[in-house]
Order: C-alpha cells, then sequence, then structure tokens
C-alpha cells in the first residue's frame, strides 16, 4: 500500500485505471456523467442491454465519494425507518427497505458469480446504543422493523467489547472493498463496448429530444438520454436542487488492530455517529473508524474530529498504529429518499440519482437499477418512491425551511462578519479571513511560506466559505461547494474557481455555462 497520511485506504491500496480525455464531439445513445459506483454501475447496465454508453469523470475514476465511502453494503441506515413511517407511510418505507435489498442481492450475486476480488465479506449489522435516549430511539426503531416485517433482532449482545444499552441487529449484510469491485465493472463495460473518458467537466446541458452536454473544453456529447450520477447534479434545470439538500462532511481513521476483531458492522443511534468495521491492511486485521459528522463548512477545527475517532477507537480498541485517515462528503435530501429519475418532469431524458445519505453502496446500486429501467422504458415498482419531483409534506416543509434559513444565515453571516486584517504573524500552513475595505479575502500560508489569496465568496450563489484545516480548502456552509486553496473547484455544485476580484453571485445565474 501506498503510504499517504491522509488519502483513503481504497485508493492507496489499488492502481486505478486511467483513461484519455475528451478530444472531440460524440454521439451516443446514453451518457453517463460520474465515475462512481452509481455512474458505473448505470453505465455497465445499460451497456448489457446493448446500447451504447459513453461514461465520463471531471477528475479521475473513482476518486469521489465512491473512493472515499466506508463501503457497508446494508439496508440498515441507521434510525431511517421508523422516521420513514411517520413521514411516507408504511409501503413506502417497505419499499425504500426493499430496494436496498435488493441492490445488496444483486451486489452479492455479481461478486460471486464473476468472481470479483473485492474482499466482499457476509457480515451482521448492528444499530447500537450508548445512552437511554439512544436505547429508547432503538426500541421505536425495531418496532417500525417489526411493522415493516424486516428480520431484526433486539438484543443487549454484541459481539465487540461496547458498553452498550441496546441493539438492533440485522443478518445477512456485507462489506467490501469499492474501488475494486467497481473496477472490475469497469472493465467489464469497457468489454461491452462502453467508452470512458476522465479529466472531462461538465458544465451543461441542452435539453430537447436529444440532449447534447457541453464540456469545459468546449466539446459536446449528444445522447437520447444523459444520467447526472455527479454526487451533487452540475445541471439542476428548474429542480432547485440547492435548495433541496444539504451536504455534510464525516471522517475516518483507519488504524490496525493488537488483537482479533469479532466482526460484524457496526452504527450508534446518537451524534456524533461513530460507525465500525474491519478490513485488511498489508496484511493485518484493521478497523475503520468512521463519524464526527458536521454540516460541511461548519467545523471551526476539522483537524478535531480525526481525533475525537481516534479517542474512541483507543478507548475502546486496542489500537497498534494509525495507518490512514481521509474524510468524505454525503448529501441529504429533505426527506432522506435520494432523488433518482428525472430532473424535472419536463426534461425526462436528463436522470439524476443524488442524496444517498452516506448509504451510497447499496442506494446507488439501486438507483443504477431504476435509471436503466427509465431509459428502456420498462416499468419499476421504486420509481414513485425515488422520483425527483415529489414532495412529501410530513418531512419536506419542515425541513425546506430549516435548509434554506440556514442557506440565508450564513449568507448574512459572512457579510457582516467583522474580521481581522493582520496576517503580518500567519505562520506556515495557516490561513485567515480578512477585511480588505469591503471585500472578504480567505488567506492561507503553505509550508513554504508562499502566500495564496482568494476571494471568500462562493462562485454558487454568493455564501462565504469557510477554512477546513484538515484539507486544506475552503468549504462553503450552505450546499456543501469546496475549493482548494488555490481557489479551484474540489466538490460541487460551484463550477467556477474562487477569484481574486470581488465575486457577485448574479456572474454565476447570469452565466451561460452555469447549470441553472
Amino acid at each position: 500500500m501506498k503510504n499517504d497520511e491522509q488519502t483513503a485506504y481504497w485508493l492507496q491500496s489499488v492502481a486505478i485505471l486511467t483513461y484519455p480525455t475528451l478530444t472531440k464531439n460524440m454521439e451516443t445513445d446514453v451518457c453517463v456523467v460520474g465515475a462512481g459506483i452509481t455512474g458505473i454501475t448505470t453505465a455497465y447496465l445499460l451497456a448489457k442491454e446493448g446500447l451504447s454508453v459513453v461514461l465520463v469523470e471531471a477528475n479521475n475514476v473513482l476518486h469521489g465519494t465512491t473512493g472515499h465511502t466506508s463501503a457497508k453494503v446494508t439496508a440498515q441506515h441507521g434510525l431511517i425507518y421508523n422516521k420513514l413511517l411517520k413521514s411516507i407511510g408504511k409501503n413506502e418505507a417497505r419499499l425504500y427497505y426493499e430496494a436496498n435489498k435488493n441492490a445488496l442481492k444483486w451486489m452479492r450475486k455479481i461478486v460471486e458469480e464473476e468472481k470479483i476480488n473485492c474482499e466482499w465479506r457476509d457480515e451482521t449489522a448492528y444499530l447500537y446504543a450508548m445512552t437511554e435516549k439512544g436505547e429508547k430511539d432503538i426500541e421505536d426503531e425495531y418496532a417500525a422493523y417489526e411493522q415493516l416485517h424486516i428480520k431484526g433482532e433486539l438484543t443487549k449482545d454484541i459481539p465487540i467489547s461496547l458498553p452498550i444499552k441496546n441493539a438492533l441487529k440485522l443478518s445477512g449484510q456485507g462489506q467490501f472493498h469499492p474501488v475494486k469491485y467497481c473496477l472490475h465493472l469497469l472493465k467489464a463495460f469497457e468489454k461491452l463496448g462502453g467508452k470512458v473518458f476522465q479529466q472531462v467537466t461538465a458544465v451543461n446541458i441542452k435539453s430537447g429530444v436529444r440532449a447534447v452536454l457541453e464540456t469545459k473544453n468546449e466539446k459536446e456529447i449528444g445522447a437520447k438520454y444523459i444520467v447526472c450520477a455527479t454526487h451533487y447534479p452540475f445541471y439542476e434545470g428548474l429542480g432547485m436542487y440547492a435548495m433541496r439538500m444539504y451536504a455534510e462532511r464525516s471522517y475516518v481513521v483507519a488504524a490496525t488492530l493488537r488483537e482479533k476483531y469479532a466482526g460484524g458492522i457496526y452504527i450508534n443511534a446518537e451524534k456524533p455517529a461513530r460507525s465500525i468495521r474491519q478490513t485488511t491492511i498489508d496484511g493485518k486485521q484493521a478497523i475503520l473508524l468512521i463519524g464526527d459528522e458536521h454540516r460541511t463548512g461548519e467545523a471551526e477545527d476539522t483537524s478535531a474530529h480525526y481525533r475525537h475517532l481516534h479517542t474512541f477507537g483507543m478507548e475502546h480498541f486496542h489500537l497498534e498504529k494509525e495507518v490512514t485517515k481521509w474524510s468524505a462528503q454525503d448529501l441529504t435530501t429533505l426527506d432522506e429518499i435520494p432523488y433518482v429519475g428525472s430532473i424535472t418532469p419536463n426534461e425526462e431524458n436528463i436522470l439524476i440519482a443524488t442524496g444517498f445519505r452516506k448509504w451510497g453502496m447499496t442506494n446507488g446500486t439501486a438507483a443504477a437499477h431504476l435509471i436503466k429501467d427509465i431509459v428502456l422504458g420498462k416499468e419499476n415498482r421504486f420509481r414513485t418512491l425515488y422520483q425527483p419531483s415529489r414532495f412529501h409534506a410530513t418531512a419536506s416543509v419542515k425541513n425546506f425551511l430549516k435548509q434554506n434559513v440556514n442557506v440565508v444565515g450564513h449568507l448574512l453571516k459572512g457579510k457582516l462578519e467583522v474580521l481581522s486584517s493582520d496576517i503580518e504573524h500567519l505562520e506556515p500552513d495557516q490561513a485567515t479571513v480578512i477585511r480588505e475595505g469591503m471585500d472578504r479575502k480567505g488567506v492561507y500560508k503553505d509550508p513554504s511560506g508562499k502566500v495564496h489569496i482568494v476571494d471568500t465568496t462562493c462562485t454558487h450563489i454568493g455564501c462565504e466559505v469557510a477554512w477546513n484545516d484538515a484539507e486544506k480548502s475552503w468549504d462553503c456552509p450552505c450546499h456543501g461547494s469546496r475549493f482548494a486553496y488555490t481557489g479551484e473547484v474540489l466538490e460541487g455544485p460551484a463550477e467556477k474557481p474562487l477569484q481574486t476580484y470581488d465575486y457577485k453571485m448574479i456572474d454565476n445565474i447570469t452565466s451561460d455555462d452555469s447549470g441553472y
């Protein structure tokens, strides 16, 4: 394994396939944008159906959310089913379970049939509580399992040594190496005639009977269907997805163990999250400690989250050595169910898959199967459940107001902040935010002493970014855009880099390639 103390283990442990960039205009049946598990699975399934498919990725394949996941393959998505019973009802809540259960079964089957060497391991999943409130929440979740005919088991005994109050057990789940799995699907996709291009940044779509994908380097791909599997939709049309989702960051610490791991995959019922699973690193048994989530751009000391997870590991496990650590970003929708399907009712051939709420292995696979059926014109009983234009009043109104009050708050806070203008005493590898007249600037001094200054106004809708000391990035608290300290976009929905001039939100909205 390559030694990089802050790179996801999945990406360190394998040689990633490389692909050319797009150098000419193309025509295809389906263009899939985004080479993570959702996009790759979608492209593979459609190619198996005999369609011509082009898969494009803005960076390198699998370097987005899929390469930074915890890679649990389970239909146990924390405290979700009791919420869904209350917000969308028994039938729809059961459908959510079945969609993810079916995705898990399909993944296990293809691993077995194609003999994919991806460290697949059947596991029992546990939702555990360490507080009295968590104990009650798990009892309520178990009651929801019973109503939905999910074969869970309430227990006070789990294989690992944690001081729990109770736990909810779900057998027949799994874990794997997500990058090895997806690389196999990529190779199979190419054998079926599929084309893959990377370093291709999609900036806009011309809608119509035959849609056209426009790229940053002024190349176009015409297709009957365009699928946006890009984590955050780079093209929103009139879907207003910026107002209907929020972004959270979470953290992973990987460490080898001094003793044998007893088995199981775990997540707690409380906040902050403490999620646990095992893997093997350089032949040694290791543990992944995941959690400490927060809204993107809202943590003052992001490095502290790694320390919290390490401390948790030292308290409850015999850690030998911390090997690597990394962070990930995930999107949550208003009702906590992903958006999968036509981006708007009037643009039926532009499809999206987003908002997996940290459970992208099964939700992303379920999304790929749904998109395949939409493209082929087949019935799919999960289509209404995931339909992006849906609106569930019970869950959606409250969360819509909460999300957008939060956005307005950050817009105002950033503009009215009183900031220091003293950068003379800034140490190497430190950052600060200053005022220059009425302008707000972000300043970072790199380890060599070079100073990098950017305008801190996010190029999405104009919120003010905050410094992320763990990843050395500028993160937006409104919709989760992230920028390198030099200003380049690391993660959307923003498409343009942070500038050195005074940026106005109207600049993006009126731009020809803004995605609006």
